[in-house]
């Protein structure tokens, strides 16, 4: 949700201001940033888990950049100072982090603050939002308890392959578009309680789907001229998929336009996109970001 609805320890007008700065491209142009979350965080299952981890701080002591490091070679092309840090493991949501990292989460007065959790929800009960929506809650207690006007961001995730077209997936027989709406639709719910603002990134991998950049099913194989946002196991992201999904947190945190950063963007290069795939993501990117700029109906 991009307007806030509700808070936990600072008034409405405070968060609504910081918010509607970012959304508005004034975000400040130095700060500190907080990634949490899991595989989908850590870039597993690609060339991203091991991209420029030397730029960013893991709080964990384990090594770790993936998306945050993406993000931070964007922002330092765009002339952003950001100090950014991760807090991430593999397979978890955010119940787990608040129950095992609250002093590192804790360690500093965060500026911004990206969280991502378990990709069905629950993993012992997928498709149920309860425990989300629950520890977004907390976490916005816990970072606020720090700085009142930190700007808290949960990113929605993709639709998984391996939960929609196996059997014993949650979300088996449903479009593959139809994972990355409900779980977009357990964020809102989320981000209500947490007065927190949405990454869509599930959406932005449906566009890619939409417009044809992406094929949506890599288990009857990728068709020519698409490239696969999944990875070996249908389930984490591909470069291109982490690729989008920093794309969406650098928009969304900065409100610079992804756009902007053109197709020889240096860590797309390194990454071995070509220009071409670079400027299509984010063009995807850009034009998903667009939408959130007008009212929900």
């Amino acid at each position: 949700m991009r307007i806030v609805r509700r808070l936990a320890a600072v008034s409405a007008a405070t968060l609504m201001l910081a918010v509607g700065a970012i959304d508005a491209g004034h975000a400040a142009a130095a700060g500190t940033v907080l990634f949490i979350g899991n595989s989908f965080t850590l870039g597993t299952g690609s060339d991203v888990a091991e991209y420029r981890r030397e730029t960013v701080t893991d709080l964990n002591d384990e090594g770790d950049g993936g998306v945050a490091a993406l993000f931070k070679t964007f922002a330092e092309e765009a002339g952003f100072a950001f100090d950014v840090a991760v807090e991430a493991h593999g397979g978890v949501g955010l119940d787990f982090h608040l129950r095992n990292a609250k002093r590192e989460i804790g360690s500093r007065r965060w500026d911004v603050v990206v969280a991502q959790s378990y990709s069905t929800l629950d993993e012992e009960k997928p498709r149920d939002a309860a425990k989300l929506i629950a520890a977004s809650r907390d976490l916005a207690d816990l970072l606020r308890a720090r700085n009142p006007k930190v700007a808290l961001f949960l990113t929605s995730t993709w639709s998984r392959p391996d939960q929609v077209y196996l059997d014993s997936g949650a979300w088996a027989g449903t479009p593959i578009q139809a994972m990355g709406m409900d779980i977009r639709a357990a964020y809102d719910r989320a981000a209500s309680a947490a007065g927190a603002a949405i990454v869509p990134v599930g959406e932005a991998f449906n566009r890619a789907i939409a417009v044809g950049f992406a094929d949506g099913n890599p288990y009857d194989g990728i068709e020519p001229g698409k490239v696969n946002l999944w990875t070996f196991d249908h389930y984490h992201a591909s470069t291109y998929g982490y690729y989008l999904e920093a794309l969406m947190v650098f928009g969304r945190v900065t409100g610079r336009d992804p756009r902007s950063l053109g197709n020889e963007e240096r860590a797309g290069t390194e990454l071995g996109l070509s220009r071409a795939q670079v400027g299509a993501l984010q063009q995807i990117a850009g034009e998903e970001l667009d939408l959130l700029k007008r009212p929900r109906r």
